[in-house]
């Protein structure tokens, strides 16, 4: 087994930051301070305190809150079990599932006292499916910047309860901050805004959708379980909250594009949602989204923990994107709206001719302004930094 850890591979001011970090919470919880728990029924507690009793029940069906509980319990499970997190990873894991419960509740309370949220009645989306690291944020992008279209906001993806006066723009900034000082790679991997147009990453970890979690941490049981479970709760949630996003911002009228990796992995679940929806499916090689992914992965795992087996890594992740591919191909087979392609390397060469391909396919109009706001978005692309990722799972190999 190849064990690196983050101390061995990052930049020396990220290593130096993490382990001042870690060593102060262990001194901490040493002198008396508890340390955080990732028990669920604890979770749970902490973050329902001034939450109606009937919050979790609003707009939601008994399966769907079976189902959330019981990804809970599971994800608890797994961290505690196999994750092997640092001092600063326990910390971060308690904070987003306090998190996430708290959003689930807040979403529970505005549906409780608004139900025709619920209703809001949404425009036939455009999804953008494809594995990670295979240009579907460009895709997504390029497709966000056309005017007739809207997109989630970072901001709103990550805190998904809208409010009267709408502070969530400030928390994104303030948690990208954040981020970058922990991850000063984080912008080469996934270049991010508080108000630009984000994947809804966010909205499936409300459902506790596993990517957000099996990315970062090592969870394989959680993971699993959740490749064999019926992902229709997650994605009821997804629409909820989709719904929710357009009456705040009232743009349901217009096309959302829609992108998450793992949609790949249960279209199926997101078109019964939208049965009208346009697809987009991004491809790249195998071998080349492999080494991509093994090296975001890894980037986020060291973060978290003390060790980083490139090895396993390299084996979950090609079994994740073979089935992944798998059960994309299988659900394409059974959907009977519009489907296009889009190629990696043909978006790197011209990606004018592969937008005005995608576009003739799924029988949308493409403008003049379009073109004009897709030339902008490309423009302010920093391509040097964002394509500079790959040099780092070098980096990780030398260090093992």
């Amino acid at each position: 087994m190849r064990s690196v850890t983050h101390r061995r591979v990052v930049p020396d001011s990220r290593s130096s930051l993490i382990d001042r970090a870690c060593f102060i919470l262990e001194k901490a919880w040493a002198n008396g301070l508890s340390e955080p728990s990732i028990d669920p029924e604890v979770l749970w507690d902490k973050a329902a305190k001034g939450s109606a009793p009937t919050a979790e029940r609003n707009g939601r069906d008994s399966i769907d809150v079976q189902d959330f509980r019981e990804r809970l319990e599971k994800l608890c499970s797994s961290i505690s079990e196999e994750a092997e997190l640092n001092a600063l990873g326990k910390t971060i894991a308690h904070g987003q599932i306090v998190r996430i419960i708290r959003q689930r509740l807040s979403l529970g309370q505005l549906w409780g006292n608004r139900p025709q949220i619920l209703e809001t009645k949404l425009a036939p989306p455009i999804i953008v499916v494809g594995q990670m690291r295979s240009g579907t944020t460009r895709v997504h992008r390029l497709l966000a910047a056309d005017p007739a279209n809207c997109a989630t906001r970072f901001c709103d993806s990550w805190f998904p309860v809208p409010k009267a006066i709408d502070l969530r723009p400030i928390l994104g900034r303030m948690s990208l901050a954040i981020a970058r000082i922990m991850d000063p790679w984080i912008d080469e991997l996934h270049p991010m805004g508080s108000q630009r147009p984000e994947e809804e990453l966010g909205w499936l970890a409300s459902a506790l959708g596993h990517s957000t979690f099996d990315t970062q941490w090592r969870i394989p049981s959680f993971s699993r379980f959740c490749e064999g479970r019926n992902p229709d709760p997650v994605y009821n949630e997804f629409s909820r909250i989709m719904r929710s996003d357009a009456w705040h911002h009232k743009n349901y009228s217009k096309p959302r594009v829609l992108k998450v990796p793992q949609f790949s992995e249960e279209l199926r679940s997101l078109t019964q949602q939208f049965s009208n929806a346009r697809i987009v499916v991004a491809h790249r090689s195998h071998e080349e989204i492999l080494k991509s992914t093994i090296s975001l992965v890894a980037n986020q795992m060291a973060i978290q923990s003390d060790g980083v087996d490139l090895d396993w890594i390299a084996e979950e992740w090609n079994r994740k994107l073979k089935l992944r591919q798998n059960r994309l191909e299988a659900d394409l087979s059974s959907f009977d709206g519009y489907v296009t392609h889009a190629y990696f390397d043909k978006l790197n060469d011209d990606w004018v001719s592969e937008i005005r391909k995608i576009y003739s396919d799924l029988k949308i109009d493409l403008t003049s302004n379009a073109l004009r706001q897709m030339k902008k978005e490309m423009e302010r692309e920093d391509d040097r930094k964002h394509k500079s990722h790959g040099t780092q799972i070098k980096m990780f190999e030398k260090a093992a």
